[in-house]
Order: structure tokens, then sequence, then C-alpha cells
């Protein structure tokens, strides 16, 4: 797992290929946008560990969450621990 600061995005790369979640730092909120697992490697719970990772470093960084991305989403919603992080206005799908 790499958190590339400079792209803004999570990586995982496996067998060549990279799965990403992507985001966009507005101030104290994290706004995931995108995750995005190449078809060769789906199947790994490679997009759920990127989440993790994006939720935990909001956690550990005092940061709220926001999400326009379904996966980021229904991952939240299947795990009430990261609740707490959501941004107020921040609808649960």
């Amino acid at each position: 797992m790499t958190h590339n600061l400079e792209t803004h995005r999570f990586e995982i790369m496996a067998d060549g290929h990279i799965a990403m979640l992507e985001y966009v730092p507005r101030g104290n909120v994290v706004v995931f946008t995108h995750t995005f697992v190449p078809p060769a490697i789906e199947g790994r719970g490679l997009g759920s560990r990127l989440v993790e990772a994006g939720l935990n470093y909001a956690r550990d960084n005092g940061l709220r969450v926001k999400s326009f991305c379904w996966f980021v989403s229904k991952y939240v919603r299947l795990h009430p621990e990261y609740q707490d992080l959501l941004h107020k206005t921040q609808p649960l799908e």
C-alpha cells in the first residue's frame, strides 16, 4: 500500500496492475471520488483495503470524509465504526 500525496491517491500494486482510491483534499475534509480495481486483480479485497487505508488516514489526521464514490459509501455503511468521520452534510446512500 502506498499513499501518493502528490497525486492524492492510495495505491496497491498487484501482478503489474495498480488499484487505487482517489481523493481531493478540501481543508479539513477528504473527498473520496473514485475507487478503481482492474478486472485482472478483482476479488482480492483490494478495494476494501484501499478504502480502509483512506478512512484511517482521515481519522489519524483529524479529517472529515465526504464520498462521491459508491464503493466508499457502501463500505462506510457496512462498517459503522467509520460513520463518525462523515462530513455533516454527507448522506448515506
